[in-house]
């Protein structure tokens, strides 16, 4: 028996373990609480979507549908491992369950069959969704159920549970199969290995990309006959890529009249005229082109 984790320690638990987590619109306070009472929780509920693609399974599952609105869960796990947080609180997504298998999750023993359902779920376990048709043919990549293990590890180890207190819907209410393409005994086995380690940290956020940079203007003196350089081999790279090279062979390091005819093309393109669109490259001009330094 737990009192629930506020939603910034429920975050904070995913991300802990290592969970790379998504916060979709407000889902700190998107509950079904007016409904009936939230808590005390006993456990975790993986179910499956029985739908494709990440950003439409988020949706429904923050908005849910006429027969049955949401927030259908507490996050969304899709294929690439990411969690995607739609609601906290009580959400619909147990329904009504075995009391026996609920016994068994608060003491943490062997799962009883569910042949019963006369137990209010959405108020004592928090739920997953993971993005899977359910066919038993739609793949589970590696990264989803990792992010499944290490989801279900967060809040036991929040709450000193034990791997027991893991159960997949379909071991909760009678008639449902999901998740199906694994099976729950083996995802509680990776579970209980987690739990006998320390997490793995917050994800180290990706490595940034150095800013680009950018060729400084040389001076408009510096593109005249016999100049040779790999700087205008740059450029004239860089006029290709615009749509304005007017190169037969090239561009090559050496100033030429393609050169400068392929450098007014780009003069016109940015909206100059008559002798402002000479072909010699002004500074405007050269640093809206952004040739890379070389």
């Amino acid at each position: 028996m737990a009192t629930p984790l506020s939603a910034a320690r429920f975050l904070q638990s995913l991300r802990a373990e290592g969970l790379r987590v998504v916060e979709h619109r407000n889902w700190r306070t998107h509950n079904r609480n007016h409904k009936g009472p939230w808590g005390p929780v006993h456990g975790v509920m993986i179910h499956h979507t029985v739908t494709s693609g990440t950003q439409s399974s988020v949706n429904l599952c923050y908005d849910g549908h006429a027969s049955l609105p949401g927030p259908l869960c507490h996050g969304v796990i899709a294929k690439d491992g990411s969690v995607h947080l739609v609601g906290y609180g009580r959400t619909n997504h147990a329904g009504l369950g075995d009391d026996e298998v609920l016994r068994a999750v608060i003491n943490e023993t062997a799962l009883p069959a569910d042949n019963e359902a006369n137990t209010d779920g959405n108020r004592y376990f928090y739920g997953f969704e993971c993005v899977n048709l359910g066919n038993g043919s739609d793949p589970w990549p590696a990264a989803q159920l990792e992010a499944v293990e290490k989801a279900s590890a967060a809040l036991c180890r929040a709450h000193g549970w034990s791997h027991r207190s893991v159960i997949g819907h379909k071991e909760w209410q009678p008639g449902k199969i999901d998740p199906r393409g694994f099976t729950m005994e083996a995802m509680r086995g990776r579970i209980g290995q987690r739990l006998g380690g320390k997490p793995d940290g917050p994800p180290k956020p990706p490595a940034q990309k150095p800013p680009a940079r950018y060729e400084p203007f040389p001076g408009a003196a510096f593109f005249a006959p016999g100049r040779r350089s790999p700087v205008i081999t740059a450029m004239g790279k860089r006029l290709v890529a615009e749509g304005c090279g007017r190169y037969e062979v090239g561009p090559s390091p050496d100033w030429s009249e393609a050169d400068r005819k392929s450098y007014a093309a780009w003069q016109r393109k940015l909206g100059y005229s008559g002798s402002d669109a000479d072909g010699i490259p002004g500074k405007t001009s050269w640093d809206k082109l952004k040739v890379p330094n070389v």
